[in-house]
């Protein structure tokens, strides 16, 4: 999905929110001024992930490194572990446990600290609490699990930590209900805001349910032209691909490929896209979008 003005006016935002906390004003100036050009003279066919990492690489140039989420990812994945047994019953005892489990997966996509400006475990809970009003969209659904039932190999693309805990419960029902798909999972190649990469996917011991791989890559997304070779093979083989989250979103959309997509609206452009209210749950399928 090429970068828009929504996505460009985001991204100025958030950079001028990231810069408030230093006094040399002149120093700040001149890296917005920096900020805008590569905007402005950014690849127009680039995504907003894909446009934000050479952005962090000027912030680091400037300001230093960039100070990593690690005990905030920590922090996430340890809350849904402890959270797992009773959360993977709760799903179990559902007439449609696919369905839940699709339902409560997406609710886990609230902990975006690229996306949000505020994430707390108290409104991760309060959203994880509603999660038996939650629906997926009928027809979609219905198309998606004839594809489960055709198809042989399935690749999942993962967003962010502690929500790849929920993943982990949803591909633990899918392998169940569909032992004939060969299931893979793409987590981040390199570390980015609170993405999963996996390491994370060891730690929660989602690497004991299903193969996991890193996708070579250090965008907050899944950049076709940017992830190694073995990741992009992977997608393009894959009969479906189940995408978790708004940048893996912004960087398929327009790819053609058969991707089923998971998702909380948690900015402007993506409401305003999809009609939908702050938080509002997305189930939707590249080619009939």
């Amino acid at each position: 999905m090429k970068i828009n003005a929504f996505c460009m006016s985001c991204l100025v935002q958030s950079q001028a929110r990231r810069i408030q906390k230093f006094e040399d004003e002149e120093k700040k100036a001149c890296y917005m001024r920096e900020v805008l050009r590569l905007i402005a003279d950014g690849n127009p066919k680039w995504s907003a992930p894909a446009l934000l990492e050479p952005i962090s690489k000027l912030y680091e140039t400037y300001w230093g490194a960039q100070g990593d989420l690690e005990e905030e990812k920590r922090t996430f994945n340890e809350l849904l572990l402890s959270m797992e047994d009773t959360l993977e019953q709760k799903i179990r005892s559902k007439k449609d446990t696919l369905e839940a489990a699709l339902c409560l997966a997406r609710l886990g996509n609230y902990i975006d600290f690229s996306a949000l400006s505020e994430v707390s475990a108290e409104k991760l809970l309060e959203l994880l609490g509603q999660s038996e009003q939650e629906t997926l969209d009928a027809e979609e659904y219905g198309y998606f699990r004839k594809d489960l039932e055709n198809g042989k190999h399935l690749v999942y693309l993962t967003d962010n930590c502690g929500e790849i805990v929920l993943d982990k419960i949803l591909i633990k029902l899918l392998k169940e209900q569909y032992p004939q798909l060969s299931i893979e999972v793409l987590v981040r190649g390199i570390a980015v805001t609170n993405d999963a990469t996996l390491e994370d996917a060891r730690y929660v011991g989602l690497t004991e349910v299903v193969p996991v791989f890193g996708n070579g890559s250090g965008i907050a997304g899944t950049e076709l032209t940017h992830i190694s070779e073995e990741a992009r093979r992977k997608l393009e083989q894959a009969d479906l691909i189940l995408s978790k989250g708004q940048g893996n979103f912004e960087t398929l959309h327009t790819c053609g490929l058969n991707i089923y997509y998971l998702f909380l609206c948690k900015c402007d452009w993506f409401m305003q896209r999809f009609q939908a209210e702050h938080l509002q749950g997305m189930f939707v399928n590249e080619t009939r979008i």
